[in-house]
Parts: structure tokens; sequence; C-alpha cells
């Protein structure tokens, strides 16, 4: 049978935050927030989501790249293994810090810091567009001949690494902290206090942090997320406030000159107060309240439900036509952001779960010629299920209505 075996990562580390979960828990550690997880897992979904459409295009780039202007014709070896495994971590340190460094690339980036929680939920926040501009940088590989077969293949494994680094349960590491990249070293990475900023770029090795002086050994326990705290649950926000900060910057300059250094810029030297100007732009609210039981039960299950969705949509995506895998994804795009609008206690959030059901309704009938067709009968069957449902009703309508 022809399956995605890519769809185990899923179950894979979902079992190691599991487990850290546990443990922590086990050691009376406030690793975990419940809602931070919640929006740090949901990027991860969005992210693995984006997988299914882009990853074979991410080969066909490096492979077009490879036959057509490489420089050399190479092929697999032992040590051209390992010098292809030093490039691309050399390749990563660089794309990475300049992340940090440079506005337009920091834009695809801020995602991955906005967690005040520092976990294995932590690593799942990256974004798509995180993905496309490091593919960029790492398209140098196949210009110096490597082929995409190589390429393709070590980045699988060069990015599992990265998760397990993610963790305050592991302490230093003894001499494994002077090759490698460790939770120690990446806890510094991920903080915002001011003498570990812009600290400890590495992906699996930490000499590249050494040898261009960037490193910095952990000393006491860090703080985390960005040094101004998004303080929002909301999957839209977190995605978007970035973009909408700099576009608000650069609207504020005057001649193109200007325009341009801003987006080429340090983010640290972007004002804050576009950050206000953007919450207030698009009616923002930080601090949200604690929620009601009943709706935290309803957005684990909805992750749940997500999870094992989507372990099978991509274990069996090569047996489903295009309008059936886009019409999943929607749903599933569609739950994260009625997920994090939950938690923001958002008054929009029955029209989401309006059209998440109408379009979870549309599957049986993909099949239908006319699409009309379709989404009346989507549309008809949703209005129904959510007027007379009593569980929607007293999660949503006594709540919108209170």
């Amino acid at each position: 049978m022809n399956i995605n075996m890519l769809a185990f990562a899923i179950p894979l580390f979902t079992s190691f935050i599991l487990l850290e979960y546990f443990v922590a828990r086990k050691r009376k550690l406030p690793y975990y927030n419940l809602h931070n997880s919640i929006a740090n897992i949901s990027i991860g979904i969005a992210e693995r989501l984006c997988d299914v459409f882009v990853a074979g295009l991410f080969y066909y780039i490096y492979d077009d790249l490879q036959k057509n202007f490489g420089l050399f014709h190479i092929r697999p070896g032992v040590l051209l293994w390992i010098l292809l495994f030093l490039l691309t971590d050399l390749i990563w340190y660089w794309y990475h810090r300049l992340a940090h460094e440079i506005n337009l690339l920091w834009m695809a980036h801020v995602v991955h810091h906005q967690s005040e929680d520092f976990n294995y939920t932590a690593s799942a926040r990256i974004t798509v567009f995180q993905a496309f501009v490091r593919t960029g940088f790492w398209a140098i590989l196949p210009l110096l001949g490597f082929p995409a077969g190589m390429i393709t293949s070590l980045l699988l494994i060069h990015g599992l690494y990265p998760f397990f680094i993610h963790t305050r349960l592991i302490g230093k590491l003894g001499i494994l902290e002077y090759v490698l990249v460790t939770p120690s070293h990446h806890r510094v990475h991920h903080a915002s206090d001011e003498k570990y900023l812009d600290k400890n770029y590495g992906d699996v090795l930490i000499i590249w942090d050494k040898l261009f002086g960037t490193f910095k050994k952990e000393e006491e326990e860090p703080k985390y997320g960005l040094t101004k705290p998004l303080k929002t649950y909301s999957f839209l926000w977190q995605h978007l406030h970035f973009p909408i900060e700099l576009w608000l910057a650069v609207k504020s300059k005057a001649g193109f000159k200007e325009k341009i250094k801003l987006i080429f810029g340090r983010p640290d030297k972007l004002d804050p107060g576009f950050r206000e100007k953007a919450e207030q732009l698009f009616n923002v609210r930080q601090n949200p309240a604690t929620i009601d039981k009943p709706f935290n039960n309803y957005v684990i299950w909805q992750v749940i439900l997500l999870l094992t969705g989507l372990f099978v949509f991509i274990l069996f995506e090569n047996h489903l036509s295009m309008p059936v895998k886009i019409e999943i994804s929607l749903i599933i795009v569609l739950t994260l952001i009625n997920c994090g609008a939950i938690m923001e206690q958002k008054r929009w959030v029955f029209l989401v779960e309006f059209l998440r059901l109408s379009v979870t309704l549309m599957l049986p009938f993909y099949s239908f010629q006319f699409w009309q067709t379709k989404l009346f009968i989507a549309f008809l069957l949703a209005g129904v299920l959510l007027i007379y449902y009593k569980p929607i009703k007293r999660n949503y309508l006594s709540y919108i209505y209170k």
C-alpha cells in the first residue's frame, strides 16, 4: 500500500510531549500551561499540514538546481555525507542568525520565539514561511552539486535533533556541551533576558557559535518568550502580528530609502509602539480571562481529533484527490482558528464554527458535479445542527450572549 511514512512523526513527537508533561507533573514542575501548549501544537499542526503541499516542491527545486546549475556532480559517499552535514548545519547557523538580525526574515521566524513556556511543544512553532526561507538558504547545496535525494534525506534527519533540545528537564551534558547544541544552550537562545539575547544560533553543532562569537553559557534560569510578550493564544494573530507591525512601521517612513532600511533593519530597532497600534487596529485583547472548563475540554478534544485526523490524512494522502485534500486542509485550518478564538473568547467564534461544520459536511458530497449544490446542502445541515444540537448551543450561544 502506498502510504506516507512521514505521518508517524506525529505519534512519535506527541509521545515525547506527553512523556515530558507527565515527568514534569510528577516532579511538580510548572513547565506546562494548557493554553500555551495548545497554541504551540496548533502552529505545529499547521506546519505539518503545509508540508503535504510543499515538501515535494522543495525536492523539485533542489533537483532542478542541481541538474541545471550544479558546479559539481556529487555522488553519495561517507566523506561527502559528512561534508553535507557540516555544510547544512553551517548554513542553518547563518540563516538562523540573519533571521534574528533582519526584520524581513524575523517576520518568518518570530512565531518560534513567542512561547513563554519552554518545552517540547515549543519546538512545534515553525511556520511554512520559515520553511520557504530556509529552502532559499539551503539552495546553495544543490548549486554546489549535492543531489536532491541526499539533501532532503539529511534534512529529515537533521530536523529531528532540534525537537529534543526544547526542554527544561535535561540539565547540562558534560563534555557534549563543547560540541553539540544541548538543551542548556538552546534555553539561552529562547531567553528574553538581555544578557542572553542573540546567542546560540546553532542547530546541531555549537561550534559555529563559538567560532563566530555568538556563544553564551547558561547561568541562571532564563525567562522565555519575546522581549515584548505577545500575550495571546490567537492562531491568526501569532502569525500576522509582526508583518502588520512592520507594515505600519514602513508606512510611517517618508522616503523609499528609509523604508528599505527598515525592512532590512534589526528587529530590536523597531519601535514597540507599532505593536500597540496593530493591536488597536485589529482590536486584539491581551491577557484573556480564564475560560470555563467545558470550553477547555472542547478545545482539548479538538486538538486530539486534529492530531489523529492529521496523522490519517498524511498517511493516506497519496490516495486522496486534490479537492478532498483542500477540503480537509480547510477544515483543519478553521479548527485551529476556532481553538484560538475560543481561548481568546472572541465573539466571532460562532461564525468560524458554522463555516467549519459546513466545510466538514461538504466532504460526503465531494462527488457532486456542482459545488454550489454541495455548498448549499452543507450550509443547510450546519445551520440545523447549530440550532438543535444542545451541547453546541450551550458552548457557544450561551457564551456569546451572556
